[in-house]
C-alpha cells in the first residue's frame, strides 16, 4: 500500500488533488499491483505515517501562513521533507520560501531561500503587450533540470496557472523548471526530498497526471 498524506489546513484545492492522484493510482494499480490509498488530514501522526505527502494551497499568503501557524503545519511539513518526497503546489510552494510581498509582507516557512514577489501593474510581454494578472491560463514549462517527476513529460509542455505572485530562488541549481509571463518565473523546484510547482498539476491534463504518477514512484531526492 501507498498512502498519500494531502495536507489539510482550509487553504488547498484539496480534493482535485485528492482525486487526481487516486486517478493515476488506479493506473498505477492495474499496471504494477501497488495500491494507492490517499488521506485528506491535518493529524501530524496521520502524515507522519504516508509514505509521501502533498502540500497543495490555494488564496492569499497571509490567510494561508495563519492557519500554517495555527494548526503548526510548518514543522510537519520541516519533518516530512526528511524523510519522505514530499510535492508543494502552488502556495504550498510559495509557503516553503523565505518571505513574501503579498499583503504588504509576510514571512513563510523559511524551508527554501527564496522570495515571493508580485508580478506588477503594468506587466508586459515581449511584444509590449500588457498581460493580465493573475497569471491564469496555459503555459509552456521549459525543464530546467532532469529529475524523475519529468519522466514521460515532455520539455516544454503545457501547465495550467493561477497566481499573481512568482517566486525568486538564492540557489538557482534548485530551479527545475521555468516559464515566461512576462519575465522568466520559477515554475518548480527540486531540492532533495521536495518537489514544488508553481502550476497545478492537477488541473494539467496529461502533463499533469504524468507528474503525479511520477510522484507516486518517485523516492525523493533526485530518485
Amino acid at each position: 500500500m501507498n498512502q498519500v498524506a494531502v495536507i489539510d489546513y482550509g487553504m488547498g484545492n484539496l480534493h482535485s488533488v485528492a482525486k487526481a492522484i487516486e486517478h493515476v493510482g488506479v493506473d498505477l494499480a492495474n499496471e504494477s499491483g501497488q495500491t494507492t490509498e490517499v488521506v485528506i488530514t491535518s493529524e501530524p501522526a496521520r502524515i507522519a505515517a504516508a509514505d509521501r505527502v502533498i502540500f497543495p494551497g490555494v488564496g492569499a499568503i497571509r490567510d494561508c501562513m495563519a492557519e500554517i501557524n495555527r494548526l503548526d503545519v510548518g514543522p510537519i511539513v520541516a519533518s516530512a521533507i526528511k524523510t519522505k518526497p514530499v510535492l508543494a503546489i502552488c502556495v504550498g510552494m510559495q509557503a516553503l520560501m523565505t518571505h513574501s510581498e503579498e499583503n504588504d509582507g509576510v514571512d513563510c516557512l523559511g524551508l527554501l531561500s527564496g522570495r515571493v514577489q508580485f508580478f506588477g501593474e503594468d506587466l508586459r510581454d515581449e511584444n509590449g503587450e500588457r498581460l493580465k494578472v493573475p497569471h491564469m491560463g496555459w503555459n509552456r514549462v521549459t525543464q530546467a533540470s532532469e529529475h524523475p517527476l519529468w519522466q514521460g513529460v515532455a520539455d516544454n509542455s503545457r501547465f495550467y496557472f493561477v497566481h499573481s505572485y512568482y517566486v525568486t530562488m538564492d540557489e538557482t541549481d534548485q530551479i527545475a523548471g521555468r516559464s515566461v509571463y512576462g519575465r522568466e518565473i520559477v515554475a518548480a523546484i527540486s531540492a532533495g526530498n521536495i518537489f514544488a510547482t508553481q502550476f497545478h498539476p492537477e488541473k494539467s491534463q496529461h502533463a499533469g497526471l504524468t507528474l503525479l504518477r511520477n510522484f507516486l514512484t518517485w523516492n525523493g531526492a533526485g530518485g
